[in-house]
């Protein structure tokens, strides 16, 4: 996993909110894992679609160390993985509809390329 050099110089809130689940991919794992509750690796990557493996594996292994989204091993063969969002997580979820209601609002829908996750997502309501 990436490093920073230097120390994360977080002054308020909001910069800790963005951190956690800003960026292209966190909120929209976020947001399939609330539709879904549990997915195993492969079904995520699915539901995610253009995303590729390494970018997948870092983001959830970044997810799981802010206490976002818990990964559960079953010791069996073959090994089964499972994610999902923690109480946490969850709770971001009303933060995230409601930024998704007001770029609704605003933002220009393109039919043809609208990701998978926000083709079920209920931002028009």
């Amino acid at each position: 996993m990436y490093q920073k050099k230097l120390k994360e110089d977080i002054r308020c809130p909001l910069e800790y909110g963005l951190e956690i689940f800003g960026g292209k991919w966190k909120s929209r794992i976020i947001c399939v894992l609330a539709a879904k509750e549990v997915l195993r690796y492969s079904e995520l990557r699915r539901e995610m679609g253009n995303i590729t493996d390494a970018v997948l594996s870092v983001t959830l292994k970044e997810l799981i160390a802010d206490d976002i989204v818990i990964r559960k091993s079953y010791d069996e063969i073959p090994p089964r993985v499972e994610y999902s969002l923690t109480d946490k997580g969850s709770s971001v979820v009303p933060i995230l509809q409601t930024i998704c209601q007001w770029s609704g609002a605003y933002h220009k829908e393109d039919s043809e390329n609208t990701m998978i996750q926000c083709q079920k997502c209920d931002y028009r309501s």
